[in-house]
Protein backbone atom coordinates (compact mmCIF):
# COMPACT_ATOMS: atom_id res chain seq x y z
CA UNK A 1 0.00 0.00 0.00
CA UNK A 2 1.17 3.30 -1.32
CA UNK A 3 0.18 4.89 2.46
CA UNK A 4 2.67 2.45 3.94
CA UNK A 5 5.61 2.87 1.88
CA UNK A 6 5.60 6.51 1.84
CA UNK A 7 5.52 6.02 6.31
CA UNK A 8 8.28 3.94 6.02
CA UNK A 9 10.54 5.36 3.72
CA UNK A 10 12.47 8.22 4.23
CA UNK A 11 9.47 10.60 4.59
CA UNK A 12 8.11 9.02 7.61
CA UNK A 13 4.93 10.64 6.99
CA UNK A 14 1.98 11.34 4.91
CA UNK A 15 1.75 14.90 4.60
CA UNK A 16 0.61 17.81 2.39
CA UNK A 17 0.52 17.12 -0.88
CA UNK A 18 1.11 13.53 -0.40
CA UNK A 19 -2.25 13.38 1.03
CA UNK A 20 -3.62 14.71 -1.51
CA UNK A 21 -1.88 12.08 -4.30
CA UNK A 22 -3.42 9.34 -2.18
CA UNK A 23 -6.97 10.23 -3.81
CA UNK A 24 -4.94 9.06 -7.20
CA UNK A 25 -2.72 5.96 -5.50
CA UNK A 26 -1.17 5.11 -9.33
CA UNK A 27 0.21 8.77 -9.44
CA UNK A 28 0.87 8.92 -6.02
CA UNK A 29 3.15 5.49 -6.07
CA UNK A 30 4.91 7.09 -8.87
CA UNK A 31 5.17 10.67 -7.91
CA UNK A 32 6.27 9.49 -4.04
CA UNK A 33 8.89 7.27 -6.06
CA UNK A 34 10.35 9.94 -8.34
CA UNK A 35 10.32 12.52 -4.96
CA UNK A 36 12.43 10.02 -3.07
CA UNK A 37 14.92 10.00 -5.65
CA UNK A 38 14.91 13.75 -5.98
CA UNK A 39 15.08 15.01 -2.55
CA UNK A 40 17.04 12.31 -1.25
CA UNK A 41 18.89 10.12 -3.48
CA UNK A 42 20.10 12.79 -6.52
CA UNK A 43 23.89 13.49 -7.29
CA UNK A 44 23.48 16.81 -5.83
CA UNK A 45 24.74 17.93 -2.20
CA UNK A 46 21.46 18.60 -0.08
CA UNK A 47 22.51 22.32 -0.44
CA UNK A 48 22.21 22.67 -3.67
CA UNK A 49 18.82 20.34 -4.13
CA UNK A 50 17.42 22.57 -1.41
CA UNK A 51 19.02 25.60 -3.11
CA UNK A 52 16.26 24.43 -5.95
CA UNK A 53 14.00 23.42 -4.11
CA UNK A 54 13.40 27.08 -2.67
CA UNK A 55 13.76 29.05 -6.10
CA UNK A 56 10.75 26.39 -6.94
CA UNK A 57 8.95 27.12 -4.11
CA UNK A 58 8.73 30.96 -4.69
CA UNK A 59 8.30 31.37 -8.49
CA UNK A 60 4.97 28.78 -7.37
CA UNK A 61 4.31 30.85 -4.05
CA UNK A 62 4.26 27.60 -2.69
CA UNK A 63 3.73 28.13 1.25
CA UNK A 64 3.75 24.62 2.22
CA UNK A 65 7.18 23.52 0.69
CA UNK A 66 8.42 27.36 1.71
CA UNK A 67 7.80 26.39 5.22
CA UNK A 68 9.02 22.70 5.29
CA UNK A 69 12.23 23.49 2.97
CA UNK A 70 13.33 26.85 4.46
CA UNK A 71 14.51 25.27 7.54
CA UNK A 72 16.12 22.30 5.59
CA UNK A 73 17.88 24.18 3.25
CA UNK A 74 19.24 26.43 5.77
CA UNK A 75 20.38 23.33 8.05
CA UNK A 76 21.99 22.14 5.30
CA UNK A 77 24.02 25.25 4.38
CA UNK A 78 22.35 27.83 2.93
CA UNK A 79 22.66 31.17 4.29
CA UNK A 80 19.54 32.63 6.04
CA UNK A 81 20.37 36.18 3.70
CA UNK A 82 19.87 33.59 0.73
CA UNK A 83 16.83 31.93 1.63
CA UNK A 84 15.28 35.76 2.69
CA UNK A 85 16.79 37.23 -0.73
CA UNK A 86 14.59 34.14 -2.69
CA UNK A 87 11.64 34.58 -0.48
CA UNK A 88 11.73 38.16 -2.29
CA UNK A 89 12.19 37.04 -5.30
CA UNK A 90 15.42 38.60 -5.59
CA UNK A 91 18.80 37.79 -7.14
CA UNK A 92 21.46 36.71 -5.03
CA UNK A 93 25.10 36.48 -5.44
CA UNK A 94 26.80 33.49 -4.25
CA UNK A 95 30.45 33.36 -3.03
CA UNK A 96 30.40 29.53 -3.79
CA UNK A 97 30.39 28.93 -7.68
CA UNK A 98 28.31 26.24 -7.80
CA UNK A 99 25.48 27.26 -5.41
CA UNK A 100 25.68 30.29 -8.08
CA UNK A 101 25.29 27.89 -11.20
CA UNK A 102 22.04 25.86 -9.23
CA UNK A 103 20.45 29.15 -8.56
CA UNK A 104 20.83 30.59 -12.06
CA UNK A 105 19.81 27.62 -13.54
CA UNK A 106 16.68 26.78 -11.76
CA UNK A 107 15.72 30.88 -11.68
CA UNK A 108 15.89 30.61 -16.00
CA UNK A 109 14.67 26.83 -15.73
CA UNK A 110 11.05 28.62 -14.59
CA UNK A 111 11.26 32.17 -15.78
CA UNK A 112 12.37 31.10 -19.51
CA UNK A 113 11.17 27.69 -19.46
CA UNK A 114 14.39 26.56 -20.74
CA UNK A 115 18.47 27.48 -19.82
CA UNK A 116 20.50 29.65 -21.87
CA UNK A 117 23.97 27.81 -23.01
CA UNK A 118 25.98 30.24 -20.80
CA UNK A 119 24.22 29.13 -17.67
CA UNK A 120 23.73 25.40 -18.66
CA UNK A 121 27.39 25.55 -19.60
CA UNK A 122 28.80 26.77 -16.52
CA UNK A 123 26.35 24.36 -14.39
CA UNK A 124 27.64 21.81 -16.90
CA UNK A 125 31.36 22.63 -15.95
CA UNK A 126 30.94 22.69 -12.46
CA UNK A 127 28.46 20.06 -11.53
CA UNK A 128 28.67 17.52 -14.55
CA UNK A 129 26.04 16.29 -17.06
CA UNK A 130 23.97 13.74 -14.14
CA UNK A 131 23.50 16.88 -11.84
CA UNK A 132 22.03 18.84 -15.22
CA UNK A 133 19.38 16.63 -15.34
CA UNK A 134 19.04 15.95 -11.66
CA UNK A 135 18.74 19.50 -11.01
CA UNK A 136 15.77 19.83 -13.65
CA UNK A 137 13.90 16.59 -12.53
CA UNK A 138 14.16 18.49 -8.83
CA UNK A 139 12.57 21.61 -10.31
CA UNK A 140 9.88 18.99 -12.65
CA UNK A 141 9.07 17.41 -9.30
CA UNK A 142 8.98 20.56 -7.08
CA UNK A 143 6.62 22.03 -9.45
CA UNK A 144 4.14 18.85 -9.42
CA UNK A 145 4.36 19.33 -5.96
CA UNK A 146 3.54 23.55 -5.68
CA UNK A 147 1.15 22.79 -8.57
CA UNK A 148 -0.78 20.35 -6.09
CA UNK A 149 -0.36 22.72 -2.93
CA UNK A 150 -1.41 25.59 -5.39
CA UNK A 151 -4.68 23.78 -6.67
CA UNK A 152 -5.73 21.72 -3.58
CA UNK A 153 -4.89 24.31 -0.75
CA UNK A 154 -2.72 22.66 0.94
CA UNK A 155 -2.43 24.69 4.14
CA UNK A 156 0.89 25.97 4.87
CA UNK A 157 3.17 24.27 7.31
CA UNK A 158 4.41 25.44 10.44
CA UNK A 159 7.62 26.94 9.42
CA UNK A 160 8.52 30.38 7.94
CA UNK A 161 5.83 32.13 5.88
CA UNK A 162 6.79 32.63 2.50
CA UNK A 163 5.77 36.07 1.90
CA UNK A 164 3.24 37.68 -0.57
CA UNK A 165 4.78 39.68 -3.20
CA UNK A 166 3.34 42.43 -5.18
CA UNK A 167 5.17 41.81 -8.61
CA UNK A 168 5.18 39.72 -11.37
CA UNK A 169 6.36 36.48 -12.10
CA UNK A 170 8.57 38.44 -14.95
CA UNK A 171 9.81 40.92 -12.30
CA UNK A 172 10.83 37.56 -10.33
CA UNK A 173 14.50 37.50 -9.85
CA UNK A 174 15.50 40.50 -11.88
CA UNK A 175 18.65 42.46 -11.52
Amino acid sequence: MIHDDIVNGPRGAVVGPLRVWLQSPGLAKQAQALGQYARYDSVLPQVLSELAILVTARYWSSGFEWSHHAPIAIEAGLSRDAVDAISKAKRYAFGDAEMQAVFDFAVELHLLKNVSDVTYDKALTLLGQQACVDLVGICGYYTLISMTINVFDVPDGEGPNLPALDLGLSRYFSV
